[in-house]
């Protein structure tokens, strides 16, 4: 089946890596080059933390997530890169001040997840053992075993490469003008050249604005630190009344600092405000932050509907994947798992217009469709 992605970010790449896997003819096109780009994944943090989302996210947010979650060391392994994948879990703490915000949040646990062994309030003496640094400053934290990490760009680079290794065409810095499910057209030089396709499926995040009403663009703001007096072995959310920080682990002390959601479609630099705000965060989770250099500060936009749920649409046979929000990562690979059970159906049979907001994990696990 020749099969057509339009957006190549990380919705796109993971799907495309899917489709290979099966033995489609695959082509993507995206606006940006294939090693770096505009596109949210390569500015996210790259957490995959299905639980620690269920303080803020709907259920089948956390239900997909969790299926993601057993699928991402496959297509790791099967990448043969280091992308920096880890499965260490991470913490949650709050200061005094804000310990109801952290009692909160251990509720809406308790009540959404029945395993037990899924989440594990830590004592001091717990937390100690498991992440000394953090236990200089905080006396308790909850612990979420089960999460992993990776690094966004070490993943979005090496699938590129794994892409072209095994085939796919890629149409980098092009402009979309039109798709259809059959069709994509692209803007080049003043006319418009028309790529036909047995199926076309709209992976372009905020590019889609134009064709899918509601979407919407979230600011998040991130900033790099090096910080060598620091050693934290997972990632570390801090609860605040305002913010919900995250601090996720790099290679050779560099730490990814954010937490900014601000409901706006500006993707300029970071703030005064937002870095202040993130810094003095940073700093009161280890007191070696006060010597880190700040190497990077970025912000961008994610696509988000109105719900901030994803969305699996197929209207007029064009298949369109969206609204992934925070959680592109986190989702990206359960969304491939219901695009490929689409299509192993007859599209034909489908409605003209199906919405799938609240996805459950009902179709075959990859590999096994019929």
């Amino acid at each position: 089946m020749r099969l057509a992605l339009a957006g190549a970010g990380i919705m796109g790449r993971v799907l495309a890596f899917y489709l290979l896997q099966q033995g489609h003819r695959v082509s993507l096109f995206d606006r940006d080059p294939i090693e770096a780009g505009s596109a949210a994944a390569w500015t996210a943090a790259g957490m995959l933390a299905p639980w620690a989302e269920l303080e803020s996210a709907e259920q089948a947010v956390h239900t997909l997530g969790l299926r993601s979650l057993a699928l991402w060391p496959q297509l790791v392994a099967a990448l043969g890169e280091d992308v920096g994948f880890h499965q260490r879990g991470s913490l949650v703490v709050a200061h005094p001040g804000d310990r109801a915000e952290y009692q909160h949040f251990c509720q809406r646990l308790d009540a959404a997840v029945d395993n037990p062994a899924d989440r594990q309030l830590l004592d001091h003496a717990a937390l100690a053992r498991l992440e000394p640094a953090l236990a200089e400053h905080f006396e308790r934290a909850l612990w979420l075993p089960g999460e992993a990490w990776l690094d966004t760009r070490l993943v979005m680079a090496a699938l590129g490469r794994y892409l072209l290794a095994q085939g796919a065409e890629w149409h980098p810095g092009c402009r979309i003008s039109a798709l259809t499910s059959t069709s994509v057209s692209i803007a080049e030089h003043g006319n418009t050249a028309h790529y036909p396709f047995d199926q076309v499926i709209d992976c372009r995040g905020l590019g889609a604005r134009g064709d899918l009403p509601g979407l919407r663009g979230v600011r998040g703001e991130v900033l790099w630190l090096e910080a060598p007096e620091v050693q934290f072995s997972r990632p570390v959310r801090l609860l605040h009344p305002r913010y919900r920080l995250y601090l996720v682990p790099r290679s050779n002390h560099i730490y990814v600092l954010g937490a900014t959601q601000i409901e706006s479609d500006d993707s300029g630099p970071v703030t005064l405000r937002s870095a202040l705000e993130l810094l003095s965060a940073a700093y009161s989770l280890h007191a070696g932050f006060a010597e880190a250099r700040v190497i990077h500060m970025e912000a961008n936009c994610r696509p988000a509907l109105d719900d901030n749920l994803p969305c699996l649409l197929v209207e007029n046979g064009l298949i369109r994947v969206n609204g992934l929000f925070r959680h592109g990562y986190l989702l990206a690979p359960a969304l491939a798992e219901q695009v490929l059970a689409l299509l192993a159906a007859p599209l034909s049979g489908l409605p003209t217009s199906i919405l799938l907001a609240e996805l459950a994990i009902n179709t075959a696990p990859l590999g096994e469709q019929p």
